[in-house]
C-alpha cells in the first residue's frame, strides 16, 4: 500500500484559448471510478454543443486504474497527453475533462497534444494539489477528567486528531503513522498514568 499520494485540492475549471479554440479543463477529485464517470457525464451535459469532451482519470493510490478518451480527436492527441500530465505530476484519485470549442483553425497533432496536456497542467497549477499520508486509525478512551488536557497534549505534539466524542467516557480518534504506534502507546500511558485505553484500527489516508 502506498505511503502517500497527491490529489487535486478542489474541483474547478480553468480555460485557455489557442488559435480561437477554447479549451476548458474541469479538474476534480474522484474517490472511485464511478465518481470519475459521474463528473465526465455532468460536464458533457453542461457542454452539449462542445466539439469534444475528452477525459482522463487516475484512481488508486498506486495509480492502478487509468483511463483516457480522445472523444473524436485524432488518436492519442487528447486523452493520452491529459493522462500523462496527471501521471507526471503524480496525481491520483482525480479526473480531468477538457471541453473543446473549435475555433476554425486546425492545430495539428502536436498542437493538440500540447493544448490538451497544457490545459490539465495549468488547471493543476491553478487549483493546487494536496498530499495525503497513510495513517493507522487509533481510538483512545479516557475519562472526562483527563480528556481536555489529553486532547490539548495530542494537538500540541502534532498528532492528527480526527474526532472527539463525549459519552460516559471520552473517545478520541486520531491517525498515526504505522511506525509511531508503539511509541504512542508508551507516551499515552505516561500522559494518563495508565488510565486510558487504546485500540488500533484500520488504515486511512489524510492530508498532511
Amino acid at each position: 500500500m502506498q505511503e502517500r499520494y497527491r490529489t487535486v485540492a478542489r474541483e474547478g475549471v480553468h480555460e485557455i484559448e489557442i488559435n480561437r479554440s477554447r479549451f476548458l479543463c474541469t479538474l476534480a477529485p474522484a474517490a472511485t471510478e464511478q465518481e470519475a464517470q459521474d463528473v465526465i457525464q455532468r460536464v458533457r451535459k453542461e457542454h452539449p454543443t462542445a466539439t469534444h469532451n475528452c477525459f482522463a482519470y487516475v484512481i488508486g493510490a498506486d495509480g492502478g486504474v487509468r483511463k483516457a478518451s480522445d472523444d473524436g480527436e485524432p488518436g492519442g492527441t487528447a486523452g493520452v497527453p491529459m493522462l500523462q500530465m496527471l501521471l507526471r505530476r503524480e496525481v491520483r484519485y482525480a479526473v480531468a475533462v477538457v471541453t473543446r470549442y473549435y475555433g476554425g483553425v486546425k492545430l495539428g497533432a502536436g498542437g493538440l497534444i500540447r493544448a490538451y496536456g497544457g490545459a490539465v497542467g495549468e488547471a493543476l497549477d491553478r487549483l493546487g494539489t494536496v498530499t495525503r499520508q497513510r495513517f493507522r486509525l487509533v481510538t483512545v478512551t479516557v475519562d472526562h477528567q483527563r480528556a481536555g488536557k489529553l486532547e490539548n497534549d495530542l494537538r500540541a505534539t502534532g498528532r492528527a486528531v480526527r474526532e472527539v466524542r463525549y459519552a460516559e467516557a471520552v473517545t478520541i480518534e486520531l491517525g498515526l503513522p504505522e511506525a509511531d504506534v508503539d511509541a504512542f502507546r508508551d507516551w499515552l500511558a505516561d500522559a494518563t498514568a495508565g488510565t486510558a485505553a487504546v485500540e488500533v484500527g484500520g488504515e486511512a489516508y489524510q492530508d498532511t
